[in-house]
């Protein structure tokens, strides 16, 4: 798979809820901070937002947007308004749609729970909004999918909460997917869409268990030794190599918590000679030894012995 799919498959983003808000006139609402991911966009009309004490945004009929690790954040017609409580509003309209004097503007949203181990990944390379304007090309897929969304939460029909959270999950990677494919990515996202660091990443996820240097990710780069890696760690916050065994340690991770497998066995899928070496290197990524995370953090849903 390719790197942004590898994250999604290791993480298992699961949308929570998806919610549909109506308003005209003049109105301002307030929600508060959530360790989620959360989206909106404008299904029809427009409207500022401001995240925390930072200065507005307009957010324009079409436009979709994404807050990591979403701080509190305020909608509005206008910024003067009086805020409302929006989570007092949600639980007094006792479903998923907020009538508010009107339906100037129409906004779905909904918010995603990540696994929380591993969540860090997702959470460390994407900033704290995002926006993806209606007039970039790569909007149109999202709009599809904001329309079928819109559709479902306001008709409520038999397994619309099944069908809303599915879409939720879409509409989150093709949100991703196209400010990957927008001019302004950065940090790992922005090297996923480089000419020549996305290669490098490529090919390190394509085969995680070769004992790669840093001379032959510079060739697939098509890159000088030095400039690679330099570049590297200036858009991926990590030198290659370290790069390499932070992402290996989430796969084994991944591998104490959801199978079977040794210690020994998990060590050598993922390229390691030994499993002291395995052991060293997975202890400075989470501060414990594989035996003893597996120990203190598997046992309580799986059973058997210490691997």
């Amino acid at each position: 798979m390719d790197p942004l799919s590898d994250v999604f498959a290791l993480l298992k983003v699961r949308a929570l809820v998806s919610a549909r808000f109506e308003a005209g006139g003049k109105w301002a609402v307030r929600f508060p901070y959530q360790s989620y991911i959360k989206f909106g966009a404008a299904v029809r009309g427009g409207y500022w937002l401001t995240i925390q004490d930072e200065e507005p945004r307009r957010i324009e009929e079409g436009d979709t947007y994404i807050l990591t690790n979403c701080p509190a954040y305020v909608i509005a017609s206008d910024p003067a308004a009086g805020i409302l409580d929006g989570a007092a509003l949600y639980r007094d309209a006792g479903g998923q749609t907020v009538h508010l004097s009107g339906d100037d503007v129409v906004i779905v949203g909904g918010s995603f729970q990540l696994e929380e181990n591993g969540s860090e990944i997702l959470l460390d390379i994407l900033p704290t909004l995002i926006v993806i304007p209606a007039f970039k090309p790569a909007s149109v897929f999202l709009r599809d999918t904001l329309r079928t969304l819109d559709n479902e939460l306001a008709e409520g029909s038999m397994g619309s909460s099944v069908v809303t959270s599915r879409l939720g999950e879409i509409l989150l990677v093709q949100a991703l997917r196209a400010y990957v494919e927008s001019d302004v990515p950065t940090g790992w996202l922005g090297a996923i869409r480089h000419p020549k660091i996305g290669n490098a990443l490529r090919l390190l996820h394509a085969d995680v268990r070769k004992n790669w240097k840093v001379d032959e990710l510079a060739s697939g780069a098509g890159m000088s030794r030095s400039d690679f890696a330099r570049k590297f760690k200036d858009i991926v916050g990590l030198p290659p190599l370290d790069y390499l065994i932070r992402w290996r340690m989430h796969l084994a991770r991944r591998a104490l918590r959801e199978s079977d497998a040794t210690v020994a066995s998990i060590a050598t899928s993922l390229g390691y000679s030994s499993e002291s070496a395995f052991g060293n290197a997975f202890k400075r990524t989470f501060g414990r030894a594989p035996k003893r995370y597996w120990a203190q953090e598997c046992t309580s849903s799986s059973a058997g012995s210490i691997r």
